[in-house]
Order: C-alpha cells, then sequence, then structure tokens
C-alpha cells in the first residue's frame, strides 16, 4: 500500500512519500538556499513541491517561482504542481502576451517560467520578485557565462524579502570550477547528492542496461574518407611549413587554438605580413574537412552532401578553394554517386534492425498492425532515437516511414537553413501524440534531452555517442523511470565515435569522483552568505558608482522632479537614473548590469542608438564582432551619420579588447575608428567588458542627469530626409562609394547632376577614388540597361 504525504496545501493521495525526498525538502527548509544532484526520475521535482508547499504555507501571501530551461519543459513544471499543489499555479513563457503574463503573475501565487521571459518581465518593470519566498532552478548546471539563471539569483537575492533557492539537476559537470562557478552564481549554501547506490534510494531507482553497438564503417564510406584526410593532410602540411602548427597529428582543439595564436598576431601588428592571412584561411578550410569528416564518419552521405551544399553557398576564399581541391570534389562527387545508389551509413540499417526487432515488426511490415488491430496484451515499447543534426533527423524519419515505422520528429523552435523550427504548440502535440501510441519512435535533437515528461520509453538509442557527460546523463535519463531502461549506443569502429563516447563516459567518472567524497563537497567555494550580504549592501564587486557623495553633485537636487516622457517620476521615492534602450538590445548583458547597479531602464523601440541619455546623448555600444562586421556590410557609417544629425553630443562605446583578432586588416579598422571620431565628430569610449560598459553608462547618465533635467524627447521615428541627405545617398549607392567618398564627390563637383555627367579622368581628381573605382562608377553609368528578362533571352539566344 503506498503511503502518501499529508499536508494542507497538498493535494490528498497525490504525493507518494519518500523518505529520502522529505529529508531533502526539510534539509533545504532548514540549511538555506541548496543544490540537489540526483540522477533523472528519483523525483527532484516532488522535493521541490514539498518545499513550495512549506514556503506557501510559513509565507501566506507570498510566490513560488519555478524556473526551466525550455518552454515545453515550463509547461510540464505547471502540469505537476497543477496536479501535486492545491494554490492557483500558472506558466509565463515568451508565447504569452505581455499584458497577460503581468495579469498571470499578479492572480497566482505558483509561477512556471522560462528564466528568458520573467528577466524580459523585470527589465521592463511588469513585476518584482520582492514577494518570490522560493525560486527553484532546474536543470541548473546552465547557471554559467550570461546565461539568464545568473542574472535571476543576482536580482533576487537582492530584491526579495525572504528568499531560498533551490537548484536542481541530473548532471553539474565533471569540471570542478564550473561546478563552483554555478553554486556562487546561484549563491548556494549546500550541496546534496544522491546517487543509485544509496540505500534509501535503491529500491526506487531501475537501473539502465547500456549495451555498446559497435559498426564498421563500409568500404564506400572509408573510400570517402580517405579523400577527405588527404585533402585535410594537405593544408595541414601547408599550416606546419608556414610554422602555424608543428606537427600534422592535431586536433580541433588544436586549430582553434593554432587560429587563436595567428589572429592575435595579425592584432599585435600594424602590418600583418601575407601569410597570417594566408595561415587563416588555410585554417578554416581545415575546419571545414574536419566537420566533413565527422559528417561523414558518424551520420553518413546524406548529411555530408546536405554540408556540402550549404558549403557552396558560402563566399570565402578558404570555401572555394576547398572546392577545387581535387580530393574533396572527388569525395562530393563519390558521395553523391553512394546517396543515388542508395547507399548509407551502415548505422542506417543496423539502427532500422533494431527498431523493427523491439517493435517486432516484421520485413512484411504487418505484425505491428496485427498487435494494434487484435488489442493483443503485448506491450508495443516506446523509443527515442537522439541524433545530433536535422539533416540525419529528416534522413531517419523517411526511412523509418519507409520500413512501416510509426516515428516523428522531435526539434527546437529555432529556424535551420530554411526550416522554420515547431512552435511550443506543436511540440507539445507531438509529445502527447507520442504518449498516447499515435506514434511508436520519437526522432529526436537535443531539445528532449532536458526534463521533457516521457515516462514510459523503454529504449533509448543514440545514433551517435556526444562528447559530453551532461548530455550523456540527460539523455540516458529519458528510460528507466518506470522499469528497467535499456539504451543502445551506435558506434563506427575507428572514427570520432569512440573517441567521443570515451571522453563522455571519462568526463562522468571524474564528475563522480568531484561530487560523491565529503571532502570534494567540502572543497566547492561555497561562501554564498558573504556573496548574498555584498549583493544586498550593492558591494557585488560589479563596475559601479562608489562614491555616494559624488552621486549628489553629479545627479542634483533629490527633491526636484523630473518627468521623462511623462512617464516616470525621480521623486524622493523613486530617484534613480533613468536610460532609455532599444529593444533590440534585449539580450544584452549591458541591461542586466544596469539594472544591478541601480540604473531604471526603460526598453523601447530607438531609431537611433542603443541608448539614449537625453535629448543630447546617445551611445551606440559596438563589440568587437559587431563593429567588425559592421564595417563589412556598410551600417557603421550610416549608424554614424544618423548619429551626427539626431544628437549633439553622440558617443560609441568600443566594449573589449579583440578588435584587431578577425579577418579584417587591423589598418582597416583603425581607419574606421579615426573616421567615427574625426568625419563624425563622434566620441568614442572603450571599455573592457559588459558590466564596464553599465558603469560608464550609469556615470554619463549622472553627469548628464543633473540638477532640472527636461523631458527627454525620445528619437522613436526617423526624421525627414533633407535634400542633401538625399543627394548623399544617391551618389553613395554607385559602386564602391562609401559615406565619405559620397561626400567627397559632391563637394567637388557641386552636385549629383556633375557627379554623374563627370568622365573617368575627372572623377580621379577626387580623394579616395582611384583608377578602378572610377572606371567602375562610367559603366554603371552609362552602360545601356539590360532587364533581368532580356538578359536571360540573350544569353538563350548566345
Amino acid at each position: 500500500m503506498v503511503n502518501f504525504i499529508e499536508h494542507k496545501l497538498i493535494r490528498p493521495k497525490t504525493a507518494e512519500a519518500r523518505t529520502y525526498q522529505q529529508i531533502l525538502a526539510a534539509d533545504v527548509l532548514t540549511e538555506g538556499n541548496t543544490m540537489i544532484v540526483a540522477p533523472t526520475a528519483l523525483g527532484k521535482t516532488l522535493v521541490a513541491v514539498l518545499v513550495a508547499a512549506e514556503r506557501l504555507d510559513k509565507l501566506k501571501s507570498s510566490k513560488v517561482l519555478i524556473l526551466a530551461p525550455s518552454k515545453p519543459l515550463a509547461i510540464q513544471h505547471e502540469e505537476n504542481f497543477k496536479k501535486f499543489l492545491m494554490p492557483k499555479c500558472t506558466s509565463i513563457t515568451g508565447s504569452v502576451k505581455t499584458e497577460e503574463r503581468s495579469k498571470r503573475w499578479d492572480e497566482s501565487q505558483i509561477i512556471c517560467a522560462t528564466p528568458q521571459t520573467v528577466e524580459s518581465d523585470l527589465l521592463n518593470n511588469r513585476y518584482s520578485l520582492e514577494n518570490v519566498s522560493l525560486v527553484v532552478f532546474d536543470e541548473c548546471h546552465h547557471a554559467v557565462g550570461s546565461y539568464s539563471y545568473v542574472y535571476l539569483a543576482s536580482r533576487y537575492v537582492k530584491e526579495a524579502k525572504n528568499h531560498l533557492i533551490l537548484g536542481l539537476t541530473a548532471s553539474p559537470g565533471y569540471d570542478k570550477s564550473k561546478i563552483n562557478e554555478v553554486c556562487q552564481n546561484l549563491f548556494i549554501q549546500k550541496v546534496k547528492i544522491k546517487t543509485e547506490d544509496d540505500p534509501d534510494v535503491k529500491p526506487y531507482f531501475n537501473p539502465i542496461k547500456i549495451d555498446w553497438v559497435q559498426i564498421k564503417l563500409g568500404k564506400e564510406l572509408e573510400r570517402i574518407k580517405e579523400l577527405l584526410n588527404k585533402a585535410l593532410k594537405l593544408r595541414l602540411k601547408g599550416l606546419k611549413s608556414l610554422g602555424v602548427i608543428n606537427t600534422i597529428s592535431v586536433n580541433k582543439r588544436d586549430v582553434l587554438q593554432a587560429r587563436g595564436r595567428v589572429q592575435n598576431r595579425i592584432a599585435r601588428s600594424t602590418n600583418p605580413p601575407k601569410q597570417c592571412y594566408q595561415a587563416m584561411s588555410i585554417l578554416s578550410a581545415v575546419i571545414n574537412v574536419q566537420h566533413s569528416l565527422v559528417l561523414l564518419e558518424t551520420q553518413g552521405v546524406n548529411t555530408f552532401n546536405q554540408y556540402v551544399k550549404r558549403l557552396r553557398k558560402k563566399n570565402t576564399k578558404a570555401a572555394k578553394n576547398l572546392l577545387l581541391d581535387p580530393n574533396f570534389t572527388k569525395a562530393i562527387r563519390l558521395a553523391h554517386e553512394a546517396e543515388e545508389k542508395g547507399i548509407e551509413h551502415p548505422k542506417l540499417q543496423k539502427l532500422i534492425e533494431i527498431l523493427k526487432k523491439e517493435l517486432g515488426v516484421d520485413d512484411n511490415q504487418t505484425r505491428l498492425k496485427s498487435m494494434r488491430d487484435t488489442q493483443d496484451n503485448v506491450k508495443i515499447p516506446k523509443i527515442i532515437v537522439f541524433t545530433q543534426f536535422r539533416d540525419t533527423l529528416e534522413m531517419l524519419h523517411q526511412r523509418c516511414e519507409k520500413e512501416g515505422i510509426k516515428s516523428v520528429k522531435f526539434f527546437g523552435q529555432g529556424t535551420r537553413d530554411g526550416e522554420k523550427g515547431l512552435t511550443q504548440k506543436e511540440q507539445k502535440n507531438i509529445i502527447k501524440s507520442f504518449k498516447t501510441g499515435s506514434y511508436d519512435v520519437l526522432l529526436s535533437t537535443s531539445v528532449a534531452e532536458e526534463g521533457i515528461d516521457i515516462p514510459a520509453v523503454d529504449l533509448v538509442i543514440l545514433y551517435e555517442p556526444v562528447p559530453s557527460e551532461v548530455r550523456m546523463i540527460q539523455r540516458r535519463g529519458r528510460t528507466g523511470r518506470k522499469n528497467t531502461g535499456k539504451m543502445k549506443v551506435l558506434i563506427t569502429k575507428g572514427t570520432r565515435d569512440e573517441g567521443y563516447y570515451w571522453a563522455a563516459v571519462n568526463k562522468e567518472k571524474k564528475m563522480k569522483k568531484q561530487l560523491l567524497t565529503k571532502e570534494a563537497i567540502d572543497g566547492l567555494d561555497l561562501n554564498a552568505k558573504e556573496l548574498i550580504e555584498s549583493v544586498k549592501s550593492e558591494k557585488s564587486g560589479k563596475p559601479k558608482i562608489e562614491d555616494d557623495k559624488l552621486d549628489e553633485e553629479l545627479v542634483g537636487d533629490d527633491n526636484k522632479e523630473i518627468n521623462i516622457e511623462g512617464n516616470l517620476d525621480l521623486s524622493p521615492k523613486n530617484k534613480n537614473l533613468l536610460v532609455y534602450v532599444d529593444s533590440r538590445e534585449g539580450n544584452s548583458n549591458v541591461i542586466r548590469d544596469l539594472d544591478l547597479i541601480d540604473v531604471d531602464i526603460k526598453i523601447k523601440a530607438l531609431t537611433v542608438a542603443d541608448y539614449q541619455i537625453s535629448d543630447d546623448v546617445a551611445i551606440e555600444r559596438k563589440t568587437a564582432k559587431d563593429f567588425v562586421d559592421s564595417i563589412v556590410d556598410k551600417r557603421l557609417f550610416k549608424q554614424a551619420r544618423m548619429m551626427m544629425e539626431e544628437f549633439k553630443k553622440p558617443i560609441m562605446i568600443l566594449e573589449g579588447d579583440d578588435f584587431y583578432t578577425g579577418f579584417i586588416n587591423p589598418n582597416a579598422i583603425r581607419g574606421s575608428i579615426a573616421s567615427i571620431a574625426l568625419d563624425f565628430g563622434i566620441s568614442i569610449i572603450p571599455t573592457r567588458s559588459s558590466e564596464d560598459t553599465a558603469a560608464m553608462i550609469k556615470r554619463i547618465a549622472a553627469r548628464e542627469q543633473k540638477g532640472e533635467r527636461p523631458t527627454i524627447q525620445l528619437r522613436t521615428e526617423k526624421k525627414p530626409v533633407n535634400l542633401w541627405e538625399q543627394q548623399l545617398f544617391i551618389v553613395e549607392s554607385l559602386p564602391n562609394v562609401g559615406p565619405v567618398s559620397s561626400k567627397n564627390l559632391l563637394e567637388h563637383f557641386g552636385s549629383v547632376e556633375n557627379v554623374i555627367n563627370a568622365s573617368e579622368d575627372e572623377l580621379q581628381e577626387v580623394d579616395g577614388i582611384g583608377k578602378k573605382i572610377a572606371k567602375e562608377i562610367r559603366k554603371v553609368l552609362s552602360e545601356q540597361y539590360l532587364n533581368f528578362k532580356k538578359e536571360i533571352k540573350d544569353q538563350k539566344l548566345m
């Protein structure tokens, strides 16, 4: 007879009373912020339910926030918490309209949400975390780097009256520094670990049998592999002769490190040697060939051919040279021939054999249908097949359909190579159909690794191993929830498959070693109490204005009111600085950092700049990558011109210290920076990081918003175009003519008409217009117009 937990907020006879879950919940309630590490299916969610029930009972009017890294998982938590707990529960994701999200937050006590959505709402001041008594970070190993969990944890401990954090994960990672980072970012005070070997867990744990299925590559694919290796070896020899690498026996990490060294050399040199750019091109080709080999060895010719199609669309020197390589082109030809003959990776046939055997499908595809029609007591197993790539997913789906196996594709919401992702509703319907038996096989990318509630899965098949212990554990956790589980890993002999498999196995062993001893746990840097105190006292170590007296002098009299766009009153009860932020900066760490240093943020769609401080001051922020990209696609000078026209004091912040590590010549970057400052009169301020940028923006706002600050006129619409702007636009549309050259041409000739009528020699009299550019300009202006249809017709006649 099953014992159930009795609690006035838990629905009767819904929560099974497992001793270890109740002990864990009690530990969280008494010991503070806790991370629980336990295998999938041991009921970590129920621990969260027990803690939530007690917090809501103790703090009557408080709320509980359950965060999950994906929409399907957030919806799943909503269903579970509604099942177990009586207080009103809802979900908040990006697919819910903002007004409805605010309403749901106000009306519910338990909110299940995606972190990005809550972050956006908090930054837009739609609600606060002040009255939240518990935040559960599911799959808490994500709390690293710039992931939303990090910001939300800081905001929560700073804002909440009675905070408590519970982190849940089956796999925090093998790297002790990463485990430490998660603990630091979530202010963890205690780490609790449960394993399948613990006496109180063993009765509830179903062992998982793992079968390593070895497969030979096949002679056709071996021949293609041999050609790709020749193409790779040739380029590695070239890198060795250039002194970039010491040996041709290198892996992908070695190549990436070599690329970093070359980039650094380019950055340090005022005039980098041509060999550096030659090396960069070869390194890019090497990365392409290495990836081609991975696809061929682990996926097959179909996925390899799809990658080649995308490679042909690239307009880089590396891609073009690679496609001219005789070994690579022969490999492509053989791969196409193999696909036309129906030759695929031997994994595909092995997978079909396994699926048919497990599902009871014979070669005539009749047995499974008969079982369904007669409603035999024979249980039809449910199977998940994981693969890395959508191209492979499509291939597997087509083959399953051909073999009479009822399968369905399950992948993420992002668009890939023109293929739209699944909507949240579509994902939910697919899982529901799979559960109810409409499909027997779920073919999935990594999106189904974490948390998706598919309790009846009998077999997990990995089409290829992954070199991550976290992902292997997550995938394995999809089985063995109700009964003994099975997992089969398809591994091609003598390929990267073997290396990836053993990498994951060794990392998992290392992870357990890092966590499963008292010494290991004691070695974690769990100084959460100090971190919490520092955050609450605004001394979290982030760059900020430390001198309060100076702030008062710069900001002005706190008793004076400011009304910005009629919405914000900076009276004594609301006296923070205000920065308007463009909505396209929504994912920027700068916004989070501004919020954490007490700058009021208003997110609006701005036509000009990323941040507006006042009528006169606006800031365009450029990271190194964005700055270089904006030079290449010619956005930079158009943005600069708009900034110059709209604001008296335009500012450009250049964030980072790696502006010279790309493919563009450093002198081109230096020239662009000089042009921004000299030609457009824009002040340039360097910063080191997003935190430094936020601190700088706050300092600028403090200086600009002192005294009686006037109403800010937001630039949400572009000004009417002036005659001179139209003239510049027309001239700038000529080939190889940028903003500076167009201005020079108009100043020299006086009008657009004179520019158009100028001869090649006359054009060359203008600074920046050489013989080649002058010739191209005259060609565009003087050649007879040939529309598309006429051009095609003429080509056919030729």
